[in-house]
């Protein structure tokens, strides 16, 4: 579990997390949602420590992160797995390559032990068989799951993923959330997921934290979003639906946008 305790932050004089507090919880998909510019991306990276707070908490599992010392940041960096916007797997490795990059790096196995681990994590995620293409030679679905893959090799207990369903097609995005709520049930991640993606949210937000202005304006799961009586998060949640489903006829419909 992670829990937020009254983070606040600002850039430049101007503050964009105000006095937010949040919990996490294990074994739950925990969503964050709001408009460009609420504060969503800098709570997640506050939470991950890319940016430091001026005030606030944030415990891991009862560990304040802001007041560990650089020894206890690394090991804590080892518990954590990261799912980018872009996948930001490195062109020049294959695919089994990107996957073993972390276990290379940070677990201390021996070359065998490596192989094993990558190739089960590759087996989760359905590609087995791919490890020896380039991410060149894959679609961005498939690189998507390598970079999951990718982040559960070293066995997260807390994994974090930034726009997971970006550039992808409603399909595909629907496997990724799919897979991103079985891996975090299975092995019983802290997993957030930061997204505008309406369709997440219904599909898989066990835990959503709305921010709005950078203020928690709500807290709640995908069965209630609908019955809120928040103003705000009823604007974004309906626009952003009827967007989704605007853009999903045009796709299904074969139309382009010189249409």
């Amino acid at each position: 579990m992670i829990e937020v305790k009254n983070i606040t932050k600002s850039f430049d004089d101007k503050t964009i997390l105000h006095n937010v507090s949040a919990t996490f919880y294990t074994g739950k998909t925990n969503l964050i949602i709001g408009q460009s510019g609420s504060g969503k991306t800098v709570l997640m990276k506050s939470i991950v420590g890319l940016v430091r707070p001026e005030e606030g908490e944030i415990l891991y599992d009862g560990r304040d992160f802001l007041k560990m010392s650089e020894t206890q940041i690394k090991a804590l960096r080892k518990e954590i797995g990261m799912l980018f916007q872009g996948s930001a797997l490195f062109d020049s490795e294959t695919v089994l390559g990107n996957v073993m990059f972390p276990l290379v790096m940070f677990s201390g196995m021996g070359k065998g032990e490596m192989l094993d681990r990558a190739r089960f994590c590759l087996e989760r995620v359905n590609l087995k068989g791919a490890e020896n293409k380039y991410p060149s030679e894959i679609s961005g679905g498939m690189q998507k799951r390598v970079a999951i893959a990718r982040a559960i090799a070293l066995n997260p207990k807390y994994l974090f993923c930034d726009e997971p369903n970006s550039g992808l097609d409603p399909k595909t995005s629907i496997l990724i959330d799919e897979l991103l709520h079985d891996i975090t049930h299975e092995y019983n991640i802290t997993t957030i997921i930061n997204t505008h993606d309406m369709n997440s949210v219904l599909g898989i937000g066990e835990n959503i934290v709305f921010i709005n202005k950078g203020h928690r304006e709500w807290v709640g799961d995908k069965k209630q979003i609908f019955t809120t009586a928040n103003e705000a998060l009823n604007d974004f949640v309906f626009a952003t639906r009827l967007f989704q489903e605007v853009k999903d006829y045009i796709i299904a419909n074969g139309r382009s946008d010189d249409d």
